[in-house]
Formats: structure tokens, C-alpha cells, sequence
């Protein structure tokens, strides 16, 4: 992380660059695991209305922070209570996307404390995506067996869950 890069709590004037980053994320995660059509015709609009709602919903228990280099959103991390029925932690790493141009940046390192800190978490990750797999590995995260297909319109991802 660079003197023009920071990282802050997310407002809902975020909501456009968060929906930005989200989208050009996953086209740059998941090209080699969801069909370039499926990518394609995801919504910076729609998910910009999603950001919104959910930034401007009234939720304590959520923590979502976002990484800027020069003001300008790159990444985002969300994290809140676990969703699963047998949920292994009480706290969730929901998402967490830095765009590839800041990867080895350190962005997406304070991302993670920044919203989780030290703390106990689980998370779900694509099975098929090593860098990923490698960076939860770094803060402590490991897999605990379980795995699920997560349905991502007419097509899925195969994750697993991780936890520390």
C-alpha cells in the first residue's frame, strides 16, 4: 500500500465504484470458470442498486470497508454474521474483490484486517482459484471439508469453505 492508496468504511456514495469493481472483478476472477456470455451480462446498474440498498440498509452487525488508490475505488471487503446453518464461526467473510491491476499491491492485506482483523471467520471461496486459495492460506484459513456448487445464474462454482 502506496501514500495515495487508503483504505476507509464504505458509504453509499460508494455504491457506483463498489458495483464497478464488483463487476470487473469477477470478469477478471472468473473468466476461466463462468462462460464469457454469463459475465458479460452482469449489470454495473443493477448491482450499483444492490450496493445502494445494502449500504444504506441500517445493519451494525455488517462491516464493509472499501480500498481507494487516488479516491478511486478499487477493491471492497464485506463481512458480518455467518449464514450458514452450521456455520463453524459466528463472523462471515462475505466478499472481499481487488481489482487485478492492484494485486501485490497490499491493498487487498488491509482490506482484510481492516474487516476482520485478527478475529475467528469462515469464508467460501472458488475451488478453482489459486490465488485466492494461497492469500487465505497467508491469514490463516484452511479449509474445514465442506464444499457446495453456488449457483451463479443459469451456471455455478464449485467453492469451498475455509476457516480460521
Amino acid at each position: 500500500m502506496n501514500a495515495l492508496s487508503s483504505i476507509r468504511p464504505a458509504s453509499v456514495a460508494d455504491a457506483a465504484g463498489i458495483a464497478d469493481v464488483h463487476v470487473q472483478a469477477w470478469r477478471e476472477a472468473y473468466a476461466h470458470l463462468l462462460s464469457a456470455d454469463f459475465l458479460e451480462g452482469i449489470s454495473v446498474d443493477e448491482r450499483s442498486a444492490r450496493w445502494s440498498s445494502i449500504l444504506g440498509s441500517d445493519r451494525p452487525d455488517r462491516t464493509i470497508h472499501v480500498a481507494a488508490e487516488r479516491e478511486q475505488i478499487v477493491g471492497f471487503a464485506v463481512a458480518g454474521p455467518a449464514r450458514d446453518a452450521d456455520a463453524p464461526r459466528e463472523l462471515e467473510l462475505y466478499a472481499i474483490y481487488l481489482l487485478a491491476a492492484q494485486h501485490g499491491s497490499g491493498l487487498a492485506q488491509a482490506l482484510i484486517d481492516a474487516t476482520l482483523g485478527e478475529q475467528p471467520a469462515s469464508l467460501w471461496v472458488a475451488e478453482d482459484n489459486p490465488r485466492a486459495l494461497r492469500f487465505y492460506g497467508r491469514n490463516g484459513f484452511e479449509p474445514d471439508g465442506t464444499s457446495k456448487d453456488d449457483p451463479m445464474g443459469n451456471e455455478s462454482i464449485r467453492a469451498i469453505r475455509m476457516v480460521r
